[in-house]
């Protein structure tokens, strides 16, 4: 019996396709009449209030005269302005990720010897079961890391004899065990991949160092010479500080709520929000500006003319140029109209990467974007909020630079993020509310039942 292939389009399926997009389709103009938010925001961006948070918040507005106008983005971590936090580590010149991880979770900065014992509990876990690299990773590669990852993470769950545990204590220990693996698990997932699905020549495993940050062990995994630059680790640092937290609604963490509410487990509550994160509305922006950048350079002949470029973003808003999809990525964000913090913060450490890798031709190209795409996007549509480039504008160039493959650049967003998600499902638990259910407008008609010999 020939191999069945199980990813084929058969007619039967086509035919009962059709039948489910015709009977699937709502009138947009229900949405308006029944004063329903999709995505939950309204016109002017703003979110439908569905929780509270102590973890994060995002500043995007202020009020003036009893009305809330648009203002440079801010954006706090336990109260405290992730600028203040990221400029405390430049002037102590030390690496800032695992001290993120500590304030999330425990929700207050620590002392010297509290950091120092949390990094060493956090190194103390940066290894996994016996043969789990070798039967899980390494036996099942997969093409899409975000799966390898989801799948890895079900998988602990057989290896944790207390799984089903959601107790404060046992949830910490859960979360901190995964935020360490994290790396592990994308890195080697992605050396697998790259061996055994794309073929390659070359195969390494390096086993972490329990005394290096996070950023430091990454780039050490991920090179066969294990060698890296300062510059390299703390810009790489920045963008798990920048990416670790980002409030309680952008679409993976408010998953990890609904998730959490109904009193599932931890593996099961992490590997639905890597699910969120992998789409690429959420995690995936900054390979589309990776690629759109790709199309803009090899289609410009003067990348310092004004007028070329900005010709050239008006053929990507018209949808005749790169995807066709008219979105300039990388350029506006759901809540920020004037900045988004992040992309502020990273922009100077960008452009030191740059001097130092010889890039500083294309900075400049990405800069000249930076000025020019939110004025065309505002002269030719009608905008209810502001815009302005967001944290994806800079981060895939980063990546790039850093040697990072494509493959790892959503793992890398997931690798940060993971400290914030684990702190919202902790605040969940702690809080212990009802489960999460919104409610659905039914505007289908009703029918009456027909037997099978009268349809």
């Amino acid at each position: 019996m020939a191999e069945r292939d199980f990813s084929a389009i058969t007619p039967e399926i086509r035919n009962l396709t059709a039948l489910c997009a015709a009977n699937d389709i709502i009138d947009k103009e229900l949405y308006i009449r029944h004063k329903v938010n999709r995505g939950l925001r309204d016109l002017e961006g703003n979110g439908v209030l569905t929780g509270l948070t102590e973890i994060s918040e995002i500043v995007a507005k202020k009020e003036i005269d009893g009305k809330l106008i648009p203002c440079e983005g801010n954006l706090y971590y336990r109260g405290y302005n992730v600028k203040e936090l990221v400029n405390g580590y430049i002037n102590d010149d030390r690496f800032g990720f695992e001290e993120i991880i500590y304030l999330l979770l425990i929700g207050h900065l620590p002392d010297a010897n509290a950091l120092q014992e949390f990094e060493t509990l956090l190194g103390s876990y940066r290894s996994l079961p016996s043969k789990f690299s070798r039967d899980i990773i390494m036996k099942a590669p997969s093409a899409d890391i975000m799966n390898s990852l989801s799948r890895s993470v079900l998988t602990l769950y057989s290896y944790d004899n207390n799984a089903d545990d959601t107790s404060i204590e046992n949830v910490l220990r859960q979360s901190l065990q995964l935020i360490s693996m994290f790396p592990m698990l994308a890195v080697y997932g992605y050396q697998a991949m790259n061996y055994y699905i794309k073929d390659s020549s070359s195969f390494f495993l390096h086993e972490p160092d329990p005394a290096l940050s996070t950023a430091e062990n990454i780039l050490m995994m991920l090179r066969d010479d294990r060698s890296y630059t300062q510059l390299e680790a703390k810009i790489l640092d920045l963008a798990l500080i920048l990416h670790a937290e980002h409030g309680g609604g952008n679409n993976s963490t408010f998953t990890t709520h609904v998730v959490t509410s109904s009193g599932t487990d931890t593996y099961s509550a992490v590997a639905s929000a890597l699910g969120s994160l992998k789409g690429p509305k959420h995690g995936g922006a900054n390979i589309k500006v990776c690629h759109m950048f790709d199309n803009i350079m090899a289609n410009l002949h003067d990348w310092e003319d004004d007028e070329e470029v900005a010709s050239y973003l008006q053929k990507i808003l018209n949808k005749q140029a790169f995807d066709q999809s008219g979105l300039i990525y990388g350029v506006g964000h759901a809540i920020y109209s004037i900045s988004d913090p992040r992309a502020v913060v990273f922009r100077e450490f960008v452009e030191k990467l740059c001097i130092e890798k010889g890039r500083e031709k294309e900075f400049a190209l990405y800069a000249k974007v930076e000025e020019l795409a939110p004025k065309i996007i505002a002269e030719r549509r009608k905008m209810y909020k502001g815009v302005s480039i967001n944290v994806d504008f800079y981060s895939g160039f980063v990546y790039r630079m850093l040697g990072i493959p494509e493959e790892l650049f959503t793992p890398l967003f997931a690798i940060a993020r993971i400290a914030g998600w684990s702190a919202h499902r902790m605040e969940e638990l702690v809080n212990a509310g009802k489960i999460i259910r919104p409610a659905y407008l039914a505007v289908g008609e009703r029918r009456e039942y027909i037997p099978m010999s009268e349809r």
